[in-house]
Protein backbone atom coordinates (compact mmCIF):
# COMPACT_ATOMS: atom_id res chain seq x y z
CA UNK A 1 0.00 0.00 0.00
CA UNK A 2 1.48 4.03 -0.79
CA UNK A 3 3.65 5.25 2.16
CA UNK A 4 2.06 7.54 4.18
CA UNK A 5 3.47 11.39 5.10
CA UNK A 6 2.32 13.35 8.04
CA UNK A 7 2.79 16.99 7.95
CA UNK A 8 3.00 17.73 11.68
CA UNK A 9 3.76 20.97 13.33
CA UNK A 10 2.55 24.13 15.95
CA UNK A 11 -0.65 26.07 14.65
CA UNK A 12 0.38 28.53 11.89
CA UNK A 13 3.25 27.70 10.65
CA UNK A 14 2.20 26.24 7.26
CA UNK A 15 1.00 23.23 7.34
CA UNK A 16 -1.99 23.32 5.12
CA UNK A 17 -0.57 24.99 2.61
CA UNK A 18 2.47 22.32 2.40
CA UNK A 19 0.08 19.76 2.16
CA UNK A 20 -1.89 21.96 -0.79
CA UNK A 21 1.65 21.99 -2.60
CA UNK A 22 2.63 18.51 -1.88
CA UNK A 23 -0.47 17.25 -3.78
CA UNK A 24 -1.18 19.66 -6.21
CA UNK A 25 -4.11 20.68 -5.19
CA UNK A 26 -6.15 23.09 -2.47
CA UNK A 27 -7.93 20.23 -0.67
CA UNK A 28 -7.08 21.66 3.00
CA UNK A 29 -8.10 25.09 4.31
CA UNK A 30 -5.31 27.70 4.88
CA UNK A 31 -6.36 30.61 7.12
CA UNK A 32 -3.95 32.95 9.34
CA UNK A 33 -5.99 32.31 12.25
CA UNK A 34 -4.42 29.38 14.25
CA UNK A 35 -5.88 26.40 15.04
CA UNK A 36 -8.26 26.29 11.62
CA UNK A 37 -7.37 23.05 10.60
CA UNK A 38 -8.83 20.34 13.48
CA UNK A 39 -8.77 16.88 11.57
CA UNK A 40 -6.75 15.39 9.57
CA UNK A 41 -7.07 15.39 5.79
CA UNK A 42 -5.46 12.87 3.19
CA UNK A 43 -4.88 12.92 -0.08
CA UNK A 44 -2.92 11.00 -2.94
CA UNK A 45 0.74 12.90 -4.32
CA UNK A 46 3.11 11.30 -6.60
CA UNK A 47 6.87 12.35 -7.52
CA UNK A 48 9.21 10.96 -9.81
CA UNK A 49 7.12 8.27 -10.34
CA UNK A 50 6.97 7.40 -6.59
CA UNK A 51 3.29 7.60 -5.27
CA UNK A 52 2.54 8.41 -1.52
CA UNK A 53 -0.35 9.38 0.95
CA UNK A 54 -0.05 12.93 2.72
CA UNK A 55 -1.93 13.46 6.02
CA UNK A 56 -2.28 17.14 6.99
CA UNK A 57 -3.01 17.91 10.84
CA UNK A 58 -4.13 19.91 12.82
CA UNK A 59 -1.30 22.16 15.03
CA UNK A 60 0.18 20.93 18.05
CA UNK A 61 0.96 23.68 21.20
CA UNK A 62 1.36 23.23 24.89
CA UNK A 63 -1.35 26.32 25.07
CA UNK A 64 -4.56 25.72 25.96
CA UNK A 65 -6.75 26.77 23.33
CA UNK A 66 -10.26 25.60 21.93
CA UNK A 67 -10.23 21.94 20.65
CA UNK A 68 -6.15 21.78 21.53
CA UNK A 69 -6.86 18.48 23.06
CA UNK A 70 -8.82 17.24 19.78
CA UNK A 71 -6.02 18.28 17.53
CA UNK A 72 -3.38 16.73 19.43
CA UNK A 73 -4.82 13.57 19.20
CA UNK A 74 -5.58 13.67 15.96
CA UNK A 75 -1.99 14.55 15.09
CA UNK A 76 -0.82 11.55 17.14
CA UNK A 77 -3.02 9.53 15.47
CA UNK A 78 -1.77 10.52 12.19
CA UNK A 79 2.02 10.18 13.50
CA UNK A 80 1.14 6.44 14.62
CA UNK A 81 -0.07 5.42 11.59
CA UNK A 82 2.27 7.60 9.33
CA UNK A 83 5.56 5.90 7.80
CA UNK A 84 7.43 9.55 7.61
CA UNK A 85 6.75 12.64 9.42
CA UNK A 86 7.61 16.58 7.90
CA UNK A 87 8.28 18.35 11.11
CA UNK A 88 7.13 22.13 10.16
CA UNK A 89 8.68 25.02 11.73
CA UNK A 90 8.52 28.61 11.00
CA UNK A 91 11.56 30.36 9.98
CA UNK A 92 10.34 34.14 10.35
CA UNK A 93 8.89 33.55 14.05
CA UNK A 94 12.19 31.33 14.99
CA UNK A 95 12.48 28.36 17.47
CA UNK A 96 9.83 28.73 20.05
CA UNK A 97 9.04 26.07 23.19
CA UNK A 98 6.41 24.60 20.83
CA UNK A 99 9.24 23.22 18.34
CA UNK A 100 10.81 21.61 21.29
CA UNK A 101 7.83 19.81 22.81
CA UNK A 102 6.57 18.28 19.43
CA UNK A 103 10.47 17.42 18.67
CA UNK A 104 9.81 15.77 22.22
CA UNK A 105 6.92 13.84 20.75
CA UNK A 106 8.67 12.82 17.21
CA UNK A 107 11.84 11.30 19.20
CA UNK A 108 9.30 8.51 20.23
CA UNK A 109 7.67 7.75 17.45
CA UNK A 110 10.96 6.29 16.04
CA UNK A 111 10.13 7.48 12.50
CA UNK A 112 12.14 8.70 9.79
CA UNK A 113 11.83 12.86 10.53
CA UNK A 114 12.62 15.86 7.88
CA UNK A 115 12.41 19.24 9.52
CA UNK A 116 10.88 21.55 6.61
CA UNK A 117 11.73 25.50 7.91
CA UNK A 118 8.76 27.20 6.00
CA UNK A 119 8.61 30.75 5.21
CA UNK A 120 12.14 31.40 3.89
CA UNK A 121 11.02 33.26 1.07
CA UNK A 122 13.91 33.91 -0.59
CA UNK A 123 17.75 33.33 -0.47
CA UNK A 124 18.21 36.34 2.18
CA UNK A 125 16.10 34.38 4.98
CA UNK A 126 18.60 31.18 4.93
CA UNK A 127 20.17 32.07 8.14
CA UNK A 128 16.87 32.07 9.34
CA UNK A 129 17.42 27.72 9.49
CA UNK A 130 20.57 27.65 11.65
CA UNK A 131 18.71 27.65 14.58
CA UNK A 132 16.66 24.55 14.50
CA UNK A 133 19.87 22.39 13.89
CA UNK A 134 18.89 22.23 17.85
CA UNK A 135 15.96 19.73 16.96
CA UNK A 136 18.51 17.08 16.18
CA UNK A 137 16.87 16.20 13.13
CA UNK A 138 19.85 16.50 10.96
CA UNK A 139 20.22 19.64 7.94
CA UNK A 140 16.82 21.66 8.13
CA UNK A 141 15.02 21.91 4.43
CA UNK A 142 14.54 25.05 3.67
CA UNK A 143 11.48 25.70 1.95
CA UNK A 144 8.41 28.37 1.40
CA UNK A 145 5.01 27.18 0.69
CA UNK A 146 3.37 29.72 -1.01
CA UNK A 147 5.95 30.03 -3.18
CA UNK A 148 7.14 26.72 -3.85
CA UNK A 149 10.77 27.03 -3.35
CA UNK A 150 12.40 24.04 -1.86
CA UNK A 151 9.37 21.80 -2.34
CA UNK A 152 11.10 19.31 -4.55
CA UNK A 153 14.31 18.97 -2.26
CA UNK A 154 11.58 18.06 0.26
CA UNK A 155 10.02 15.45 -2.36
CA UNK A 156 13.05 13.65 -2.90
CA UNK A 157 13.60 13.66 0.98
CA UNK A 158 10.48 12.16 1.07
CA UNK A 159 10.80 9.62 -1.79
CA UNK A 160 14.19 8.33 -0.73
CA UNK A 161 12.30 6.85 2.11
CA UNK A 162 9.93 4.48 -0.10
CA UNK A 163 10.47 0.98 -0.17
CA UNK A 164 8.26 -1.04 -2.40
CA UNK A 165 7.08 -3.61 0.19
CA UNK A 166 3.06 -4.71 -1.15
CA UNK A 167 1.65 -7.39 0.20
CA UNK A 168 0.21 -8.72 -3.76
CA UNK A 169 -1.69 -11.78 -4.13
CA UNK A 170 -2.27 -13.92 -7.50
CA UNK A 171 -4.33 -12.45 -10.34
CA UNK A 172 -6.91 -14.50 -9.41
CA UNK A 173 -7.13 -14.60 -5.91
CA UNK A 174 -10.51 -12.07 -4.88
CA UNK A 175 -9.32 -9.46 -2.64
CA UNK A 176 -11.77 -7.32 -0.83
CA UNK A 177 -12.43 -4.67 1.88
CA UNK A 178 -15.34 -4.42 3.88
CA UNK A 179 -16.14 -0.13 4.11
CA UNK A 180 -19.03 1.64 5.90
CA UNK A 181 -19.71 4.80 8.12
CA UNK A 182 -19.20 3.61 11.79
CA UNK A 183 -21.87 0.78 13.41
CA UNK A 184 -23.25 -0.48 10.08
CA UNK A 185 -22.36 -3.63 11.38
CA UNK A 186 -18.97 -4.09 9.04
CA UNK A 187 -17.05 -6.40 11.76
CA UNK A 188 -20.22 -8.48 12.29
CA UNK A 189 -20.45 -9.00 8.30
CA UNK A 190 -16.69 -10.13 8.13
CA UNK A 191 -17.60 -12.46 10.97
CA UNK A 192 -20.40 -13.74 9.19
CA UNK A 193 -18.40 -14.03 5.93
CA UNK A 194 -15.38 -15.77 7.47
CA UNK A 195 -17.83 -17.86 9.97
CA UNK A 196 -20.04 -19.24 7.56
CA UNK A 197 -16.94 -20.88 5.77
CA UNK A 198 -14.54 -21.99 8.23
CA UNK A 199 -12.10 -22.89 5.41
CA UNK A 200 -9.39 -20.48 6.53
CA UNK A 201 -6.08 -20.75 4.72
CA UNK A 202 -4.22 -18.26 6.86
CA UNK A 203 -3.66 -15.02 8.50
CA UNK A 204 -1.29 -12.42 6.61
CA UNK A 205 0.02 -9.46 8.69
CA UNK A 206 -1.35 -6.29 6.41
CA UNK A 207 1.48 -3.63 5.78
CA UNK A 208 -0.09 -1.67 8.97
CA UNK A 209 -0.26 -3.08 12.18
CA UNK A 210 -4.28 -2.76 12.52
CA UNK A 211 -4.97 -4.70 9.44
CA UNK A 212 -5.64 -7.96 8.72
CA UNK A 213 -5.90 -9.89 5.47
CA UNK A 214 -7.53 -13.36 6.09
CA UNK A 215 -7.30 -15.33 3.11
CA UNK A 216 -10.30 -18.25 2.61
CA UNK A 217 -11.64 -20.65 -0.38
CA UNK A 218 -15.60 -20.46 -0.68
CA UNK A 219 -16.52 -23.05 -3.88
CA UNK A 220 -12.90 -23.61 -5.13
CA UNK A 221 -12.34 -19.59 -5.39
CA UNK A 222 -9.98 -18.14 -3.50
CA UNK A 223 -10.80 -14.71 -1.94
CA UNK A 224 -8.70 -12.31 0.59
CA UNK A 225 -10.82 -10.13 3.07
CA UNK A 226 -8.99 -7.34 4.11
CA UNK A 227 -10.35 -6.18 7.57
CA UNK A 228 -10.27 -3.25 9.86
CA UNK A 229 -13.48 -3.20 11.27
CA UNK A 230 -13.39 -4.14 15.03
CA UNK A 231 -9.70 -4.28 15.29
CA UNK A 232 -8.76 -1.50 18.35
CA UNK A 233 -5.45 0.42 19.03
CA UNK A 234 -3.96 1.42 22.44
CA UNK A 235 -5.38 4.34 23.98
CA UNK A 236 -8.89 6.51 24.36
CA UNK A 237 -8.18 8.34 21.17
CA UNK A 238 -7.93 5.82 18.63
CA UNK A 239 -11.25 4.46 19.91
CA UNK A 240 -12.88 7.48 20.23
CA UNK A 241 -11.59 9.00 16.67
CA UNK A 242 -13.94 8.52 13.98
CA UNK A 243 -11.58 10.43 11.56
CA UNK A 244 -8.86 7.56 12.33
CA UNK A 245 -11.37 4.80 11.27
CA UNK A 246 -11.45 6.48 7.86
CA UNK A 247 -7.59 6.18 7.50
CA UNK A 248 -7.92 2.29 8.06
CA UNK A 249 -10.68 2.29 5.59
CA UNK A 250 -8.76 4.19 2.83
CA UNK A 251 -5.45 1.99 4.11
CA UNK A 252 -7.92 -1.37 3.29
CA UNK A 253 -9.33 0.01 0.08
CA UNK A 254 -6.08 1.36 -1.65
CA UNK A 255 -5.07 -2.16 -1.12
CA UNK A 256 -8.68 -4.28 -2.48
CA UNK A 257 -10.11 -5.08 -5.79
CA UNK A 258 -13.45 -4.70 -4.62
CA UNK A 259 -15.59 -2.56 -1.85
CA UNK A 260 -18.25 -4.27 -0.42
CA UNK A 261 -20.09 -0.57 1.05
CA UNK A 262 -22.20 -1.71 4.16
CA UNK A 263 -25.51 0.68 4.69
CA UNK A 264 -27.54 0.41 7.98
CA UNK A 265 -31.00 -0.74 6.63
CA UNK A 266 -32.45 0.32 9.66
CA UNK A 267 -31.26 3.82 9.32
CA UNK A 268 -31.65 3.94 6.02
CA UNK A 269 -29.37 6.15 3.50
CA UNK A 270 -27.60 8.98 5.47
CA UNK A 271 -25.12 12.02 4.60
CA UNK A 272 -22.08 10.29 5.52
CA UNK A 273 -22.96 7.45 3.66
CA UNK A 274 -22.45 9.54 0.81
CA UNK A 275 -18.73 10.30 1.64
CA UNK A 276 -17.86 6.67 2.07
CA UNK A 277 -18.97 6.33 -1.45
CA UNK A 278 -17.46 9.64 -2.63
CA UNK A 279 -14.42 7.35 -1.71
CA UNK A 280 -14.69 4.58 -3.08
CA UNK A 281 -15.36 6.29 -6.29
CA UNK A 282 -12.33 8.24 -6.06
CA UNK A 283 -10.40 5.10 -5.79
CA UNK A 284 -11.81 3.68 -8.91
CA UNK A 285 -13.03 0.18 -6.94
CA UNK A 286 -15.41 -1.90 -7.99
CA UNK A 287 -18.16 -2.07 -5.12
CA UNK A 288 -20.91 -3.65 -4.27
CA UNK A 289 -23.66 -2.34 -2.04
CA UNK A 290 -24.36 -4.23 0.60
CA UNK A 291 -27.80 -2.85 3.33
CA UNK A 292 -27.04 -4.88 6.47
CA UNK A 293 -29.57 -5.16 9.57
CA UNK A 294 -32.34 -6.38 7.26
CA UNK A 295 -33.91 -8.04 9.84
CA UNK A 296 -34.66 -5.04 11.94
CA UNK A 297 -36.72 -3.53 9.28
CA UNK A 298 -40.67 -3.94 9.09
CA UNK A 299 -41.26 -4.74 5.54
CA UNK A 300 -43.61 -6.16 2.98
CA UNK A 301 -43.74 -7.17 -0.94
CA UNK A 302 -42.09 -3.60 -1.73
CA UNK A 303 -39.76 -2.87 1.24
CA UNK A 304 -36.57 -3.64 -0.77
CA UNK A 305 -37.59 -2.19 -3.92
CA UNK A 306 -38.20 0.63 -2.42
CA UNK A 307 -34.88 0.59 -0.74
CA UNK A 308 -33.02 -0.04 -3.86
CA UNK A 309 -34.56 2.29 -5.98
CA UNK A 310 -33.49 5.24 -2.41
CA UNK A 311 -30.18 3.69 -3.03
CA UNK A 312 -29.62 4.28 -6.88
CA UNK A 313 -31.12 8.01 -6.13
CA UNK A 314 -28.38 8.90 -3.56
CA UNK A 315 -25.52 7.13 -5.17
CA UNK A 316 -26.01 7.82 -8.96
CA UNK A 317 -22.00 8.01 -9.45
CA UNK A 318 -22.38 4.37 -8.29
CA UNK A 319 -25.36 3.15 -10.49
CA UNK A 320 -23.36 0.07 -11.90
CA UNK A 321 -23.24 -1.27 -8.48
CA UNK A 322 -25.11 -4.20 -7.57
CA UNK A 323 -27.42 -4.11 -4.10
CA UNK A 324 -27.68 -7.00 -1.76
CA UNK A 325 -29.34 -7.37 1.65
CA UNK A 326 -28.22 -9.24 4.70
CA UNK A 327 -28.25 -9.54 8.32
CA UNK A 328 -25.31 -10.52 9.27
CA UNK A 329 -26.66 -10.39 13.08
CA UNK A 330 -28.52 -13.56 12.03
CA UNK A 331 -26.02 -15.05 9.14
CA UNK A 332 -29.16 -14.17 6.90
CA UNK A 333 -28.69 -13.72 3.02
CA UNK A 334 -24.52 -14.06 3.75
CA UNK A 335 -24.75 -16.21 0.81
CA UNK A 336 -26.04 -13.59 -1.97
CA UNK A 337 -23.27 -11.47 -1.53
CA UNK A 338 -20.38 -13.92 -3.41
CA UNK A 339 -22.28 -13.84 -6.91
CA UNK A 340 -22.11 -9.70 -6.90
CA UNK A 341 -18.54 -9.70 -5.32
CA UNK A 342 -17.82 -12.22 -8.32
CA UNK A 343 -19.54 -10.23 -10.71
CA UNK A 344 -17.69 -7.11 -9.75
CA UNK A 345 -14.29 -8.76 -9.74
CA UNK A 346 -14.82 -10.49 -13.31
CA UNK A 347 -16.03 -6.96 -14.65
CA UNK A 348 -13.10 -5.00 -13.18
CA UNK A 349 -10.83 -6.87 -14.60
CA UNK A 350 -12.45 -7.64 -18.35
CA UNK A 351 -10.29 -6.80 -21.41
CA UNK A 352 -12.02 -5.69 -24.92
CA UNK A 353 -10.85 -6.89 -27.95
CA UNK A 354 -10.15 -3.57 -29.92
CA UNK A 355 -11.87 -3.85 -32.83
CA UNK A 356 -15.01 -4.26 -30.92
CA UNK A 357 -14.62 -1.22 -28.79
CA UNK A 358 -13.70 0.94 -32.15
CA UNK A 359 -16.93 -0.98 -34.06
CA UNK A 360 -19.29 0.18 -30.36
CA UNK A 361 -17.96 3.67 -30.40
CA UNK A 362 -18.10 4.02 -34.03
CA UNK A 363 -21.87 2.81 -33.84
CA UNK A 364 -22.41 5.53 -30.90
CA UNK A 365 -20.90 7.95 -32.66
CA UNK A 366 -22.82 7.82 -36.23
CA UNK A 367 -26.22 7.09 -33.97
CA UNK A 368 -25.51 10.53 -32.04
CA UNK A 369 -23.00 12.56 -33.98
CA UNK A 370 -20.75 14.67 -32.07
CA UNK A 371 -22.28 18.43 -31.52
CA UNK A 372 -19.88 21.13 -32.15
CA UNK A 373 -18.65 22.31 -28.85
CA UNK A 374 -15.73 25.08 -28.20
CA UNK A 375 -15.91 26.16 -31.57
CA UNK A 376 -14.69 23.18 -32.74
CA UNK A 377 -16.54 19.27 -34.06
CA UNK A 378 -15.01 15.74 -32.48
CA UNK A 379 -13.86 13.67 -34.83
CA UNK A 380 -12.67 10.27 -33.03
CA UNK A 381 -9.85 8.25 -34.62
CA UNK A 382 -9.34 5.13 -32.80
CA UNK A 383 -10.08 3.84 -29.06
CA UNK A 384 -8.04 0.84 -27.42
CA UNK A 385 -8.34 -0.59 -23.96
CA UNK A 386 -5.17 0.72 -21.93
CA UNK A 387 -6.16 -0.91 -18.17
CA UNK A 388 -7.64 -2.85 -15.98
CA UNK A 389 -8.91 -2.86 -12.51
CA UNK A 390 -10.95 -0.69 -13.67
CA UNK A 391 -11.49 -0.86 -17.21
CA UNK A 392 -9.53 2.12 -19.24
CA UNK A 393 -10.33 3.00 -22.51
CA UNK A 394 -8.14 5.49 -24.27
CA UNK A 395 -9.88 7.80 -27.57
CA UNK A 396 -8.38 9.50 -29.95
CA UNK A 397 -9.62 12.91 -30.96
CA UNK A 398 -8.46 14.95 -33.19
CA UNK A 399 -9.20 17.87 -30.18
CA UNK A 400 -10.31 16.85 -26.76
CA UNK A 401 -11.30 20.35 -26.15
CA UNK A 402 -14.22 19.68 -28.45
CA UNK A 403 -15.35 16.91 -26.31
CA UNK A 404 -18.36 17.86 -23.72
CA UNK A 405 -18.34 16.03 -20.36
CA UNK A 406 -21.78 15.03 -21.10
CA UNK A 407 -21.34 13.44 -24.66
CA UNK A 408 -18.31 11.46 -23.25
CA UNK A 409 -20.90 10.32 -20.39
CA UNK A 410 -23.16 9.43 -23.39
CA UNK A 411 -20.02 7.25 -25.07
CA UNK A 412 -19.48 5.96 -21.60
CA UNK A 413 -23.67 4.60 -21.16
CA UNK A 414 -22.90 2.90 -24.85
CA UNK A 415 -20.11 1.16 -23.69
CA UNK A 416 -22.02 -0.06 -20.67
CA UNK A 417 -25.15 -0.89 -22.21
CA UNK A 418 -23.27 -3.31 -24.83
CA UNK A 419 -20.55 -5.28 -22.67
CA UNK A 420 -21.57 -6.04 -18.77
CA UNK A 421 -19.33 -3.46 -16.21
CA UNK A 422 -21.28 -4.70 -13.38
CA UNK A 423 -20.43 -3.69 -10.39
CA UNK A 424 -16.98 -1.55 -12.09
CA UNK A 425 -16.07 1.86 -12.92
CA UNK A 426 -15.29 2.27 -16.54
CA UNK A 427 -13.11 4.87 -17.39
CA UNK A 428 -13.00 6.85 -20.97
CA UNK A 429 -9.71 8.99 -21.44
CA UNK A 430 -9.36 11.31 -24.46
CA UNK A 431 -6.03 11.45 -26.03
CA UNK A 432 -5.00 14.38 -28.91
CA UNK A 433 -4.32 12.28 -32.33
CA UNK A 434 -0.72 12.64 -32.76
Amino acid sequence: MPYKVAIVGRPNVGKSSLFNRLVGQRLSITDDQAGITRDRIYAKAEWLTKNFRVIDTGGIDIGDAPFLNQIKAQAMVAMDEADAIVFVVDGKSGLVDSDHYIAKMLYKTEKPVMLAVNKIDDISQLQNTYEFYALGFGDPIAISSHHGIGIGDLLDQIISHITEDDVTYDEDVISFSIIGRPNVGKSSLTNAILGEERVIVSEISGTTTDAIDTQFKKDRKQYVVIDTAGIKKRGKIYEDSDKYAVLRALSALERSDVALMVIDGEEGVIEQDKHVAGYISEYGKAVVIVVNKWDAVEKDDKTMKKMEEKIRDEFKFLDYAEIVFVSAKYNQRIHTIFPALNTAFENYNKQVQTSIINDLINDAVAMNPTPIFNHGKAQFNYVTQVAIKPPTFVLFVNNPDFVHFSYLRYLNNQVRSAIDFTGTPVKLILRKKA
